[in-house]
């Protein structure tokens, strides 16, 4: 561009216009320049090429770079006049001039920005010149164009306000629009000018801006729409870096640009399909967030025009990112009040979701639920609230406690908008009982908040106190029986707390002075009622000494917990105390929390005498039928008097004033009895001080109860004397005046017979003393022999086991009440004098024993025979609640009176079990009622089972939590312990009637199924499971005898088979074995046991040979590494297992207990014979064999000889011999059956026997019996090899050997002698891998490991491998865990005996050589099998400070152990004899 005016070039002024040069004064050069811009504004476009010269000259340097502002702005003005005038062909021809002709323009435009600016108006008739000219079009054809274009988009975008008419931004527009949508093509950076201004953080911080952004879009859509496609491709698809702005804003920009103009992205958004399925989590989330905006918007039709798209984003739901599935949940809630038409698909998914395995993703879709029910509760669906239903039942509280408050918030909603919408309330009508179900959730957690639900959402307390009432009594009228028994447990439990907080107090008050309560009890019990993770033991102390030091919070605590505290007065008080406690926000603070949680439980804001007075009013219009808003409610007159009374246990002293008992007086004469009734029990609640308080209300009311309970149904008159043994201050006159008229009315044909009956017990019951001769007289006359041992009715005869209640005979009823009342007498009496407990006790069992039959007459039919026998049982369990009477049922009667949960009808088991939980869970029966339950094994239904091996859990756990809140209770062990339930059911299940004689195969595995009923629970938590402790008791059982018939030799053999089949399961069954340093001795109740005989061992198994026991079901790691599982003594193992026998005292573990399937014949034995392989798991079988039945005898020490006998019937031949081994043991556990009677001293390290006689055989301890002798006799060798061989090619034949379990008077002599040698000889030994005492060894470890007199086998063969009672003087064993595989069991050809090799003595020499290898296997496989735990004083752990045995950091530990174990006896194969057989047996 030139500089200046080239001076060839000829200056026309327009006419009245001067000229203008750069020596004119400045203001003379503003009023002739507005002049000349008069001039071209008025010019038009006809022949005006003379002004070019004076349109060049006002282009030059001087006045485009003027210092003032008007020059500049005039000459702008004037310039956008020659473009107008010389269009199409402007007079500036060079592009550097023209370039900076617009750039000139776009900086005088910035006066666009102050709209009230005095030059604004030729401001503004300069942007209307430029964009009506459309003159920036010029700059089209520049190559440079994309500068100016940036340049002015800029512009407009920075000075665009609110201040601007809309005519200011259509002007920017229009010329704005022609620069995109005529231009050849459109830069990046052009792009990014506009594009930026759509997204954040200039959407936000620019409105105007976005506004015009997003207009000038909309006008060039289809002119842009190829350079955003092409944009979008490099980035998302191609992936090429990208200097934009906007780069970084990718999915925001889609976003937006969809608002703006959906058809931009027509090509874009099936690239999204592919970022949907991306690898890259950051990807897919900002994908899937994006799609959820834009399906989700209002009146989006995405979906519909993409379905791929669509069902690709619904696949999200299910993305393996929980960040991703929260996204999609998050945006649910707008796809179901956007758009009804997709709900079906997205609520597919949030089912899906609900049960996500992330707890956050579960909480998302019960807010998005909530989300929409507080927008438009129209939209909430069946299935939605379906959702939300089914989270209050999640195992995490975080997302139950949710799902209550969600339910509470829509309830609340729905029922406090006036009126009430009748189809909201039918979908939010199953909320109330949902919320109440939830207390019956164990944790504090749950029951706190449906307490803060019920006051703040289901009964708002901040209602007036009439509204509120009545929104109570229509709440609980419309419960499910379930609920009301939550309700009312809510009740209980809030008083039993306040209860608890006075007594608090009190010890506050009354600390430091003498014979003051102790304040740690009371403190920990309270903290018990609080939820854990706000630590109520520590921040109760704070509290409780913040109320010792604050004489103002004390007080106001008190005001709290005061029975006459009104609602105003107790949330006044809170809102004290809480402000004393104090809260910082944003800070964890656990005493404001916990002492909220507390004030909740115990603050009357609900309840109060004003408002039980307002209820008491509204319960009469109900009754008197003019209550208008229970309308429609079912039974609404009993559900209302129910609530009062619930009331009533909880809150009686605001049942005060006059006017509540005067209601209560109409209320008692109702015509329905069941109203009357409840009343009666309400005044027996709330009446203590009737007397006093309202004598003339008092007087009134005695009539009416003498008169109930005179002439009133059985119920009325049970209530009745007991109201009025609570009112009358002098009871004994009123009750004998109602003695004396039922007295006269104990007649079958009076009509109240049965009422006088129930009369005559409760006062028998309530006043013993008064009443004693005539209650003697009148039960042994009429009681008994006129009514209970007579049968004057002949029942209709039926095949039914049970009928209701209204069909049985009037005769029945009177003896089911009759024993009430002779319970009812004795409770009364509360002493066994004149053998008058005895009596009844035997009546009772008579009536038990014959069925409900007591005189067997035979007129009375099974319903009622049903009836009567459960009546008799439940008297029983009544009387034994009493010390008096528990102590002299015999032992008859007590198993007698177990059977009833065995009785064939199943109401009287259904109902026996319930009476005798109840009385347990009560801890009022004795510990030995809780035997019953092993019973419960035999029901044939498995529900039943179920459900009592839950009430057997749920009183085990009430004693155990007991003893640890109550240390002194543990001076009473033996009677609160649940494990000494084991001695009364032992012997409970061995007087079984099924249970004829010791060897009874079928009888004894019902007994195991009992036993194991009872032990399951016992032995199924670590911490409370003490092996020692049981072991011990059990075998004290067997050194002692039956106290009910000591004499008798076969009934003292069936409880040592019970006591033996509970030391299998303790060894089979239980997975984790804890040894618990305890000195506690088992005490056996002597009323069952004589005393335990401890000079010898009871060693003999009772069991019959073919009874076996199922081994527990391992799972996971526990099976891979413990291989399959055995199913009992002599099981056949699973096929393809190895198959290991142990030929040397080193213990040898396989690392891989199943192998594969290996052909195997003589030639590949005879190979790997030659090849000398350790580890080649083949060797000659058939000569191990060969040897077995003839080297027998030649095999055995002569110093066993001396130690042993042989038994008569195994003395003739090798065909009839069983030796006897010890199997694997069974998956988590250290113990197998097949181990010695374990006893403290066995703890302790044994030592193999010196060599013994030479034709005797060893034998050992088997569950505290006596193992079986193995017996060699002469045989064909050959014949056996030929067998062996054929055993070898075909495995299917194998089968299971059958151990035998006999032993004689001299074999237990000899044990006895053994085991007092070994006692003596093993003082101060120590485990040299973990201190005596302390861990299982060789009676353990003598599975795998045998003594070293017979290491050495013959080379032709193994002789039978035998068990060796262990002396101090021999070499230690190895300790083992366990062993890891399974091992099948040999057989002879001719029989079905088990044989295992056993070693061959060896010479001295060999001896030390093994014993040093021996020990070294000792030490390197010493792999812990034990656990130890801080023993309390009852042989229990406190579950402290221990591992569990199978932690899940053991397995590798244990894994390589074994690989070691492996490693040292594959290297002492060759010298220490070690040989393995393995075999593989076909499925």
């Amino acid at each position: 561009m030139a500089k200046a005016l080239n001076k060839t070039v000829k200056v026309c002024y327009p006419p009245g216009c001067k000229e203008v040069s750069e020596e004119i004064a400045k203001d003379e050069l503003v009023r002739r320049l507005k002049l000349l811009a008069r001039a071209f504004q008025d010019m038009g476009q006809d022949d005006n090429d003379q002004y070019a010269g004076l349109a060049l000259m006002l282009a030059t340097d001087f006045y485009l770079d003027h210092q003032n502002k008007d020059v500049r702005l005039l000459v702008a003005c004037c310039i956008a006049d020659v473009f107008r005038i010389f269009a199409p062909e402007a007079p500036y021809k060079d592009q550097d001039h023209l370039k900076e002709i617009f750039m000139f323009l776009i900086k005088q435009l910035r006066g666009l920005e102050d709209p009230e600016a005095p030059s604004f108006k030729r401001y503004f008739y300069l942007l209307e010149n430029l964009a009506w000219v459309k003159s920036f079009n010029i700059c089209i054809e520049l190559d440079d164009n994309q500068e100016i274009f940036c340049s002015l988009f800029k512009l407009m975008f920075s000075i665009v306000s609110d201040k601007h008419s809309s005519k200011v931004k259509n002007f920017m527009l229009d010329m704005m629009t022609p620069l995109i949508a005529e231009a050849d093509t459109v830069s990046q950076e052009l792009l990014d000018v506009v594009l930026i201004n759509i997204v954040e953080p200039q959407k936000s911080q620019n409105k105007h801006a976005y506004a015009l952004a997003k207009d000038l879009l909309r006008r060039t859509s289809n002119a842009i729409e190829p350079y955003i496609q092409a944009f979008f491709n490099n980035t998302l698809m191609l992936g090429k870096t990208s200097e934009s702005e906007v780069s970084d804003h990718l999915y925001d920009l889609i976003y937006e640009l969809n608002q703006v103009s959906p058809n931009v992205l027509l090509a874009v958004l099936p690239q999204l399909e592919f970022k949907l399925k991306s690898n890259e989590e950051h990807e897919r989330k900002h994908v899937t967030k994006l799609l959820a905006k834009m399906f989700s918007e209002p009146g989006s039709d995405l979906a519909n025009q993409n379905k791929p798209l669509w069902y690709c984003f619904l696949g999200r739901f299910n993305d393996i990112s929980t960040s991703v599935r929260i996204i999609c949940c998050s945006f649910a809630q707008y796809f179901v009040l956007n758009h009804p038409e997709l709900t079906k698909d997205i609520l597919e998914q949030l089912k899906v979701r609900q049960h996500d395995p992330e707890e956050t993703v579960r909480i998302e879709v019960i807010n998005c639920v909530m989300n929409v029910a507080k927008k438009d509760f129209d939209f909430v669906n069946e299935e939605m609230m379906t959702f939300i239903k089914e989270r209050t039942l999640d195992k995490k509280f975080k997302i139950r406690r949710e799902g209550l408050l969600g339910l509470g918030q829509m309830y609340k909603q729905v029922m406090t908008k006036e009126p009430i919408n009748p189809q909201h309330e039918k979908k939010v009508a199953w909320i109330k009982n949902k919320v109440f179900h939830a207390y019956y959730q164990n944790s504090n957690d749950d029951r706190l908040l449906v307490e803060r639900i019920f006051n703040i959402n289901l009964v708002p307390y901040m209602l007036p106190a009439n509204v509120r009432m009545l929104r109570l009594l229509r709440l609980y009228c419309t419960l499910d029986d379930h609920a009301v028994k939550a309700f009312n447990e809510l009740l209980k439990h809030r008083s039993s707390v306040r209860i608890q907080v006075m007594q608090l107090l009190e010890a506050i008050e009354l600390h430091g002075q003498p014979n003051a309560p102790p304040l740690f009890p009371r403190l920990s019990g309270l903290a018990r009622t609080l939820p854990e993770q706000q630590k109520p033991q520590e921040y109760l102390k704070k509290f409780s000494q913040k109320l010792r030091d604050d004489k103002r919070m004390r007080h106001l605590l008190k005001v709290v917990v005061h029975p006459e505290c009104s609602c105003k007065k107790a949330e006044e008080a809170v809102k004290e105390i809480l402000k004393k406690i104090g809260c910082n926000p944003g800070q964890a603070n656990y005493m404001y929390n916990l002492v909220k949680s507390l004030l909740e439980r115990i603050a009357p804001v609900m309840i109060d005498a004003v408002a039980m007075e307002k209820l008491v009013n509204h319960v009469n219009e109900t009754l008197t039928g003019l209550g208008e808003n229970m309308e429609g409610i079912h039974n609404a007159a009993e559900k209302s008097v129910k609530l009062l009374l619930a009331l009533s246990y909880a809150y009686p002293h605001h049942f005060r004033t006059a006017e509540v008992f005067e209601k209560f007086l109409t209320f008692l004469n109702h015509d329905d009895d069941t109203v009357s009734d409840i009343t009666q029990q309400i005044i027996t609640n709330t009446g203590s001080n009737l007397q006093r308080m309202h004598p003339d209300i008092y007087s009134s009311l005695v009539p009416v109860l003498v008169r109930t309970a005179k002439m009133g149904n059985p119920k009325q008159t049970k209530h009745a004397i007991r109201c009025i043994s609570v009112v009358c201050k002098k009871k004994e006159p009123i009750l004998a005046q109602v003695f004396e008229y039922v007295k006269k009315n104990l007649d079958p044909e009076s009509a109240n017979y049965i009422t006088s009956i129930v009369a005559l017990g409760h006062i028998a019951k309530l006043c013993p003393e008064e009443f004693a001769t005539d209650m003697k007289s009148i039960v042994s006359r009429i009681i008994v022999k006129d009514l209970l041992m007579q049968d004057r009715t002949q029942c209709v005869e039926t095949t039914e086991s049970w009928y209701s209640d209204h069909l049985v005979s009037e005769e029945t009823q009177a003896k089911v009440q009759a024993m009430k009342l002779l319970v009812r007498w004795l409770q009364g009496l509360k002493s066994n004098q004149n053998n008058s407990g005895t009596s009844t006790l035997r009546l009772l069992y008579t009536v038990i024993i014959h069925e409900g039959d007591l005189m067997e007459h035979g007129r009375i039919n099974k319903p009622e025979l049903a009836r009567l026998r459960l009546q008799a049982g439940c008297c029983m369990l009544k009387l034994a609640e009493e010390t008096c009477y528990s102590d002299i049922i015999p032992c008859e009667q007590f198993q007698a009176l177990a059977l009833l949960i065995n009785d064939s009808c199943y109401h009287v088991r259904v109902k026996f079990a319930l009476k005798l939980h109840k009385g347990l869970l009560n801890m009022r029966l004795p510990l030995e009622f809780m035997s019953i339950f092993s019973l419960a094994a035999n029901d044939p239904l498995k529900e039943r089972q179920r459900q009592l091996k839950q009430f057997l859990n749920v009183n085990i756990q009430k004693r155990r939590d007991y003893l640890k809140q109550n240390p002194a209770a543990r001076n009473r062990m033996f009677a609160i312990l649940p494990d000494y339930i084991l001695p009364y059911t032992v012997h409970l299940l061995a007087h079984d009637p099924d249970f004829k004689t010791f060897q009874q195969t079928d009888a004894l595995k019902n007994i195991k199924d009992c036993l194991w009923f009872v032990m399951d629970p016992l032995t199924g938590r670590s911490e409370d499971y003490n092996y020692a402790f049981f072991r011990r008791m059990i075998e004290n059982m067997k050194q002692t005898k039956d106290a009910q018939c000591p004499e008798d030799d076969d009934m003292n053999k069936k409880l040592y088979a019970v006591c033996d089949v509970a030391l299998g399961l303790m060894n089979t069954k239980t997975t984790n074995i804890t040894l618990k340093d305890n000195n506690t001795e088992p005490v056996l109740p002597a009323k069952l046991f004589t005393k335990p005989d401890k000079s010898y061992a009871n060693t003999k198994s009772y069991l019959p040979k073919d009874f076996n026991f199922d081994g527990p079901r391992r799972k996971g790691v526990q099976a891979l590494i413990d291989g399959p599982p055995r199913t009992g003594y002599g099981s056949k193992p699973d096929p393809t297992t190895t198959e290991i026998i142990v030929e040397s005292p080193g213990p040898v573990v396989n690392p891989h207990p199943k192998v594969p399937r290996i052909k195997r014949g003589p030639l590949r034995l005879k190979k790997e014979e030659e090849t000398g392989k350790e580890n080649d798991g083949d060797s000659n079988e058939s000569d191990s064999l060969e040897k077995n039945c003839g080297d027998s005898d030649k095999s055995s020490s002569p110093e066993v000889a001396k130690k042993s006998t042989r038994s008569s019937s195994q003395d003739k031949n090798c065909d009839e011999s069983q030796s006897s081994s010890e199997h694997t043991s069974r998956g988590g556990r250290g113990v197998k059956p097949g181990t010695k009677q374990t006893r403290l001293d066995d703890f302790k390290v044994k030592l193999s026997p010196a060599k013994r006689g030479k034709d005797s055989v060893k034998k050992s301890l088997v569950n505290g019996t006596n193992k079986r002798t193995a017996k060699a006799g002469e045989g064909d060798s050959s014949e056996s090899a030929k067998h062996s061989r054929k055993r070898h090619g075909s495995s299917e034949e194998d089968v299971p050997s059958k151990r035998t379990r006999g032993a004689t008077s001299e074999d237990v002599e000899s044990q006895r002698n053994t085991r007092a040698a070994d006692t003596k000889k093993s003082k101060g030994t120590k485990d040299k891998n973990g201190g005596g005492g302390k861990s299982y060894n060789c009676d353990i470890s003598e599975t795998d490991s045998v003594s070293q007199e017979g290491s050495v086998s013959t080379p032709g063969g193994a002789s039978p491998r035998k068990r060796k009672t262990t002396s101090p003087s021999s070499q230690p064993t190895a300790q083992v865990k366990r062993s890891r595989l399974t091992r099948s069991n040999l057989k002879t050809p001719d029989s079905d005996q088990e044989i295992v090799p056993s070693p061959t003595p060896s010479a001295e020499p060999q001896k030390t050589l093994q014993t040093k290898k021996q020990e070294t296997v000792a030490k390197k496989t010493n792999v812990r099998n034990v656990r130890r735990a801080k023993p309390m004083s009852n042989g229990t752990s406190d579950g402290e400070d221990t591992a569990e045995t199978d932690s899940p950091s053991s397995p590798p530990r244990r894994v390589a152990a074994l690989a070691r174990a492996v490693q040292t006896v594959g290297g002492e194969d060759a010298e220490g004899g070690v040989r393995r057989k393995t075999r593989s047996r076909k499925k």
